[in-house]
C-alpha cells in the first residue's frame, strides 16, 4: 500500500469517525440556562473561590468547560448598568443605560410618581424607540417553555430584560404588565406567557392599599389574580413553590422589595423565613420547563451580589455569589450537557480589588498580612488595611483611619474601606472593567477569547437554533 493511498484510508476513517460523535452545530441545543451573576466582576469570583474553597479550590463555575472575557460598555456610557447590559445579551443590541431591551437610539426616560407618591407613571413615548426581540421570545416563539428567576424583584433590570421592553428600568408596574397573558399592557410576544417566574416585589403585581400595600398598583389591578385566571400557580412561600404542579407558576417571595441576602435567608431575618434558595429555585424550574418536549430556555439571576458590593459589604456579596454558584451545581447535576447549552456570566464589575501581599491561607476578609512573616502588613499611617477594599464608595473615609484590627473585618456587617467618598451609603458604583463567562454544552465553542456582550446573544440564538 503506497503512501498515498494509506493517507486517503485515514482520511476516510477520521470522517467517518466525526460522523458518530455529536454535532454540536447550529441549533444543536434543545435547552439554555443562561446564569447571570449581577455585578460579579473578577475580583468577586476570585475572592468568593478562595472565602469558600481556598487559593487553589475552583467554584462550580469555574468547572465549564470554556472560559472567554466580555466587554460591557453601553451604548451612551463606558461603565454600563445592569439594564443595557442584560439586554445587549439577551437582544444583541447596544441600547442606552436604564434602557430596557430597546433600540438603540431609545432615550431613558424615567416614570413619575403618582398620587400615593409611588412612581407608576411610565413616561415612555411610541415614538421613544422601538422593542427588539430576546432570546426568551424567540425561545417561545419556537415553541419552547420559558422561564425568568432572580433574587431580585421580578421586575427589576435583570429578568426585565427577557421579557419586557420599556424606556426605563424603574417602569416596574409597567414592566409587571408585560407578563400577563390577555391583559392591558401584555407582550404579545411570550404568546402564552413566560412559563415560570421567581423573584420578589409582589407590590408592583398586586393592588394599591392605604394599610397593607403602600407600593401597590394605582390602577387597582392584582396582576396574580390575573395570571392564576391564566392557569399559573401562585406562590408566595418556599414550600407553596415546591408543592406547585402544572406547567406554570409565578412566585413572589417578598411583599416588597428583593429577597433576603442568603445570610439573612439562611438564618430567617426579614421573609427570608420562608423564602427559596436559589438553587431550590433553579431546581423547580428546571423540573417545570423540562416537561415541554421542545426544551426550554431559563434564565437564572444571582442579583443581589450587586446590592451587597453598592453596600461595600464584602461578606454578604461573596456569600451570595456561593449561592449563585450552588445553583449553578444544582443545574449540573440535573440537565443533560449533550444537549443543554449553560452560559455563566455578569453585567458588569465594580470596584472591589484584592490588594496586598498576604500569605497563602489568610482569610480574605481579614487584614493583610506579610506573605514573608505573615504578621499583619501596616499602610503608611502605621495601620492595618484588609485585603479587599472598594474604589469608591458610601463609607466615609475620616482623616485618621480607624484601626481595623480592633473589629471583626469578617462580621456579616463589616464594611469595607473605600478610596473615594461618595458620601451615600449603598453608593459605590459599578465597575468599567471586563468580566468572565463560563459555558459548556453544544453550540458554546464560539465562546472564548475576548467578546463584546452582544456578541453572546448571536453565539446562543445559533447554538439553540433560535
Amino acid at each position: 500500500m503506497n503512501i498515498t493511498t494509506r493517507i486517503g484510508l485515514l482520511a476516510a476513517a477520521a470522517a467517518s469517525a466525526c460522523l458518530s460523535l455529536p454535532a454540536h452545530a447550529e441549533g444543536e441545543a434543545k435547552n439554555v440556562i443562561f446564569f447571570l451573576g449581577d455585578g460579579m466582576g473578577p475580583a468577586t469570583v476570585t475572592a468568593s473561590r478562595i472565602y469558600k474553597y481556598g487559593e487553589a479550590g475552583r467554584l462550580n463555575m469555574e468547572s465549564l468547560r470554556r472560559t472567554a472575557r466580555i466587554k460591557t460598555f453601553s451604548n451612551d456610557a463606558q461603565t454600563t448598568d445592569s439594564a443595557p447590559s442584560m439586554a445587549a445579551y439577551m437582544t444583541g443590541v447596544k441600547m442606552n443605560n436604564e434602557v430596557v431591551s430597546m433600540s438603540a437610539n431609545t432615550i431613558a426616560t424615567a416614570p413619575s410618581a403618582d398620587v400615593n407618591g409611588n412612581r407608576t407613571i411610565s413616561n415612555c413615548t411610541p415614538t421613544n424607540g422601538t422593542p427588539v426581540p430576546t432570546l426568551l421570545e424567540l425561545a417561545k416563539a419556537k415553541g419552547k417553555a420559558t422561564g425568568a428567576i432572580t433574587t431580585t424583584e421580578l421586575t427589576h433590570a435583570t429578568p426585565a430584560a427577557t421579557y419586557s421592553h420599556i424606556c426605563h428600568r424603574d417602569a416596574q408596574y409597567h414592566i409587571a404588565a408585560q407578563a400577563v397573558p390577555g391583559g392591558t399592557g401584555f407582550n404579545t410576544a411570550l404568546g402564552d406567557g413566560v412559563d415560570v417566574l421567581m423573584g420578589g416585589g409582589r407590590n408592583h403585581w398586586t393592588p394599591y392599599d392605604a394599610t397593607t400595600n403602600t407600593r401597590g398598583r394605582a390602577d387597582g389591578r392584582n396582576l396574580l389574580t390575573e395570571m392564576a385566571a391564566k392557569g399559573y400557580t401562585v406562590a408566595a412561600t418556599r414550600d407553596e413553590m415546591a408543592a406547585a404542579t402544572g406547567n406554570k407558576l409565578i412566585g413572589l417571595f417578598s411583599s416588597t422589595s428583593h429577597l433576603e441576602y442568603e445570610i439573612d435567608r439562611v438564618a430567617g431575618r426579614g421573609q427570608g423565613a420562608t423564602q427559596p434558595s436559589l438553587a431550590d429555585m433553579t431546581a423547580k424550574a428546571i423540573d417545570m420547563l423540562s416537561k415541554n418536549s421542545n426544551g426550554y430556555f431559563l434564565m437564572v439571576e444571582g442579583g443581589r451580589i450587586d446590592h451587597a458590593l453598592h453596600g461595600t459589604n464584602a461578606k454578604r456579596a461573596l456569600e451570595d455569589t456561593i449561592a449563585f454558584d450552588d445553583a449553578i451545581k444544582r443545574a449540573l447535576s440535573m440537565v443533560d450537557l449533550t444537549n443543554t447549552i449553560i452560559v455563566v456570566t455578569a453585567d458588569h464589575d465594580h470596584t472591589m480589588t484584592i490588594n496586598g501581599y498576604s500569605h497563602r491561607g489568610n482569610p480574605i476578609l481579614a487584614t493583610a498580612t506579610d506573605y514573608k512573616t505573615k504578621q499583619t502588613a501596616k499602610a503608611a499611617d502605621g495601620l492595618p488595611y484588609t485585603t479587599l477594599v472598594f474604589g469608591n464608595g458610601g463609607t466615609p473615609r475620616k482623616a485618621t483611619r480607624d484601626d481595623p484590627s480592633l473589629v471583626d473585618t469578617t462580621a456579616n456587617d463589616y464594611l469595607q474601606e473605600v478610596g473615594v467618598n461618595l458620601g451615600t451609603p449603598g453608593s459605590e458604583t459599578h465597575g468599567g472593567g471586563d468580566v468572565m463567562l463560563f459555558s459548556t454544552g453544544p453550540g458554546s465553542a464560539p465562546l472564548k477569547g475576548t467578546l463584546d456582550n452582544t456578541r453572546v446573544f448571536g453565539i446562543v440564538k445559533s447554538a439553540a437554533g433560535l
